[in-house]
């Protein structure tokens, strides 16, 4: 075994949603566990309401892990996973679509220096606009791949499964 993954959703989605499906897919073919916490109760607190509850979710996820595990999340699910970072250690976040700030959360995104972390965006996105996400690679020097695509990432799957490949191949290089 590899090791742990959660993959977090976005809102309006599920634990079945078809990006944090395939991801969970592919990783468990290369021997890690996966799960992928339900927050759809959260959820329906509004965007803003569902922060706090779906980090707690996450936290708690993350306790019960024998070893730090990875973080994957879409839009909401990348915001949390990066809150939940910065309260307990992770090794790795992979994160898409990713929301600079939740309208109405009182925290802006953050996330745990020093800890392996890609982001994927799409040029296209106009429910997370790509200045917050460009702004916050650059600042932390991160990984980011932009693609022609909008917030769902629908027409470049194939993609985001390449760039986890090499993401997870990366963590088990540096173990």
């Amino acid at each position: 075994m590899r090791g742990q993954i959660i993959l977090s959703h976005g809102s309006d989605s599920g634990p079945d949603a078809t990006k944090v499906s395939v991801l969970a897919a592919f990783a468990e073919t290369l021997g890690w566990q996966t799960q992928r916490p339900d927050y759809r109760t959260d959820d329906a607190l509004g965007h803003a309401g569902s922060v706090a509850p779906r980090i707690r979710r996450l936290v708690a996820a993350i306790d019960a892990c024998a070893t730090p595990p990875v973080l994957v999340g879409s839009s909401m699910g990348a915001f949390a996973s990066g809150l939940a970072s910065l309260q307990r250690p992770v090794a790795g976040l992979f994160l898409l679509a990713t929301p600079s700030a939740i309208p109405g959360y009182e925290q802006a995104f953050g996330l745990r220096p020093n800890v392996p972390t890609v982001l994927f965006h799409g040029w296209q996105d106009d429910v997370c606009p790509p200045e917050g996400v460009l702004a916050l690679a650059g600042r932390r020097r991160l990984p980011l791949v932009m693609v022609d695509d909008d917030h769902r990432l629908g027409a470049t799957v194939d993609r985001i499964v390449e760039q986890f490949r090499l993401f997870l191949g990366h963590l088990a290089e540096a173990a």
